[in-house]
């Protein structure tokens, strides 16, 4: 059995956690609480932008939904006349940063989820491992009235007004043990402290928004054409993902009575055109976040399934309104 294949046995099917993990969970645990002091009490600096910053971030490792949702709240804050810029690290890019992104930046450069959230969003990106300094290029060369932080609920450097936890409806918190030992970056009382969960499918906590991830069809990578996904019903395909969890791609793709043959990769996977060589003429289906990658050596038959994040207005309308008031 792989590492990768334990270790989903253990966070999420109640297998044996190994002592090692144990020890390094207690030792991950105490380190990551006594960091969360340090900022709290002011030992380490945290810097403010002059703009309002919503974190959209998880508690635990793996895809829960974060860039669909950012990409939705750049589109409802515009609704409401509030214009948001998008600040991130840039997994997977080249470049260190601080940048703000261009329309024809590369995802090799910045990064997989920076280029999909601008070119979806039309919102301003900036990246860079320093995500103080990126969102201070974001606020000093765009016209923002609200900076949203992409994965950033543990980048304490970053002071940030409201926080927005997602949540994996169906995965939950596995075993609800900190790394190693489970896949929680911080422990299940950081919930207690944020002002918004998000639980991304599943069954919504009476203290949770839901929010459901809306079937938008397919699109071929080569000219854009646009078929809904029934087009591939009962028929076998090449499912390719990327991402933090490729079994929820793979499942939604199944709930359509596609004929699925998975084939899942590191998430940020920086793809080369033979690790889709399947030679056997079979359509090959992909997550929006790896056909930004794809599309320069894409074949005909590659298809971009493209979802978008539906949440209750009142969400929105509570989200802008604190925003507001600050």
């Amino acid at each position: 059995m792989s590492l990768a294949a334990h270790r989903e046995q253990v966070w999420y099917h109640d297998a044996a956690i190994p002592v090692s993990w144990r020890l390094l969970a207690r030792l991950y645990g105490s380190l990551t609480a006594l960091r969360r002091h340090a900022y709290a009490r002011g030992w380490l600096k945290s810097y403010a932008l002059g703009k309002p910053v919503v974190v959209v971030g998880n508690i635990s490792v793996g895809g829960t939904g974060k860039t669909p949702l950012t990409i939705a709240l750049v589109r409802a804050l515009a609704a409401r006349g509030l214009r948001a810029g998008i600040v991130s690290r840039g997994y997977g890019g080249s470049v260190k940063g601080p940048v703000l992104l261009e329309d024809d930046s590369s995802p090799a450069q910045v990064g997989d989820e920076p280029v999909l959230m601008h070119a979806l969003s039309g919102a301003p990106v900036a990246i860079g491992r320093d995500r103080v300094a990126a969102a201070r290029i974001l606020v000093a060369r765009s016209d923002v009235d609200v900076v949203l932080a992409d994965d950033g609920l543990q980048h304490y450097r970053l002071r940030r007004d409201i926080e927005i936890c997602v949540i994996d409806g169906a995965r939950r918190f596995g075993n609800r043990r900190q790394l190693p030992a489970g896949p929680l970056r911080e422990p299940l009382s950081r919930l207690a402290q944020v002002d918004f969960r998000v639980c991304n499918g599943g069954l919504a906590h009476a203290d949770e928004i839901q929010l459901h991830l809306r079937d938008e069809g397919a699109q071929r990578l080569v000219d854009g054409e646009r078929v809904p996904l029934t087009a591939f019903a009962h028929r076998r395909v090449h499912a390719v993902a990327g991402i933090g969890n490729p079994r929820r791609f793979f499942d939604s793709l199944r709930a359509c009575r596609i004929e699925v043959i998975e084939h899942a990769f590191a998430d940020h996977h920086c793809f080369r055109e033979t690790d889709i060589a399947f030679g056997d003429g079979l359509p090959v289906l992909m997550t929006s976040k790896d056909a930004v990658k794809c599309r320069v050596f894409a074949q005909p038959d590659w298809w971009q399934v493209a979802v978008s994040a539906q949440l209750p207005e009142r969400f929105f309308d509570a989200l802008a309104a604190r925003i507001f008031a600050l």
